[in-house]
């Protein structure tokens, strides 16, 4: 799924080129329009622009849009690196930004050294909000938050440089709120949404669809958990989830995921203390978390780790899982927490 778009601003955001004019910029014909329903889709909005840093933000700021631009970048390096620093700002694959240039040089530079964005010529960005990739199944208010929480985490940040405390301090001073609680029906699409957009923290590096979901809620011997988090900065809603499996001896969670939006703010480790606890409560000395290791969620065996968790091979149960939701056993491991 592509999660945000780049926008170029010469005669693809804007009317001419910016600094061949002294009239006031005007927008290109239809943008409004495609701005708009990216954001409602909850695709972020952004800008790589050869113009000098200065000239291009007053441009930006003199005319009214229908949603903010995130992370924007000017000055005259290459588009290539606009894009790879706008990915690292939103936490986020190369694969997941589109790009959309008038120029068919700056394309072309987009294409050879980031070759895993998606390009577009202005004249192809309508046609392609029909596209897959460009239209999620459903769209939770989450989602359409998300170009605002972006907002809230840049002035988390600014207040977290200014602060003089400890991060322990700072999380009492931000009013941190983690709420842990049994998923309903109201949750199905938000909790299918997560994990098919989670990858960090994701211990399956696959999606649940929401009749996988509507299933298990209803089953008696699984339980999905969502989780809520909110602070002085704003409230980020149902970010993250843990599916279990429960039996009297061990606990099962089939998926533990979370939004890397969360991250630094002692979710994932409230999250592991609260599986932990429930399983002990309910008599289970064991917790074990089917993982399949990729590239993309080594921050969650690292919080793994850090819990008391162990690597081993699967165990059968573990297998017949994987192979009943058709994926590879081969490719799980088995991370084992005793004693809970």
């Amino acid at each position: 799924m592509i999660k945000a778009v780049v926008w170029d601003l010469d005669r693809t955001l804007l009317d001419g080129v910016m600094l061949e004019s002294v009239a006031t910029p005007t927008k290109k014909d239809g943008v409004d329009d495609i701005i708009a329903r990216l954001h409602e889709r909850g695709i972020v909005n952004s800008i790589a622009s050869r113009n000098p840093t200065e000239t291009a933000e007053a441009a930006v700021a003199s005319l009214e849009w229908p949603a903010p631009f995130i992370a924007p970048q000017y000055g005259w390096g290459d588009k290539s690196e606009s894009l790879k620093r706008i990915a690292s700002h939103l936490d986020i694959e190369l694969a997941a930004l589109a790009f959309v240039d008038d120029d068919p040089y700056e394309r072309a530079e987009v294409a050879a050294h980031a070759p895993q964005v998606l390009v577009l010529s202005p004249e192809d960005v309508a046609g392609a909000l029909d596209w897959p990739q460009f239209s999620p199944r459903t769209v939770t208010a989450e989602a359409r938050g998300r170009a605002q929480s972006y907002l809230d985490i840049q002035e988390r940040e600014r207040a977290a440089r200014e602060f003089t405390g400890t991060r322990a301090d700072f999380q009492r001073y931000c009013g941190t709120r983690i709420t842990i609680r049994r998923a309903g029906q109201r949750d199905v699409a938000r909790f299918s949404e997560l994990s098919l957009r989670t990858t960090q923290f994701n211990s399956r590096g696959m999606g649940l669809s929401e009749s996988d979901v509507a299933e298990g809620i209803n089953t008696d011997d699984r339980l999905f958990v969502c989780i809520e988090l909110g602070d002085r900065f704003g409230d980020d809603g149902v970010i993250g989830g843990i599916a279990v499996t429960t039996c009297e001896s061990r606990w099962r969670a089939d998926l533990v995921m979370m939004s890397c939006r969360a991250m630094g703010r002692g979710v994932i480790e409230a999250a592991l203390t609260w599986l932990a606890g429930a399983a002990r409560d309910s008599g289970a000395g064991e917790v074990i978390i089917p993982l399949r290791p990729n590239e993309r969620n080594v921050p969650l065996r690292l919080a793994l780790v850090a819990d008391g968790y162990r690597a081993h091979k699967p165990a059968d149960g573990v297998a017949d899982f994987a192979r009943r939701l058709g994926e590879d056993e081969g490719e799980l491991d088995e991370w084992v927490k005793v004693d809970t």
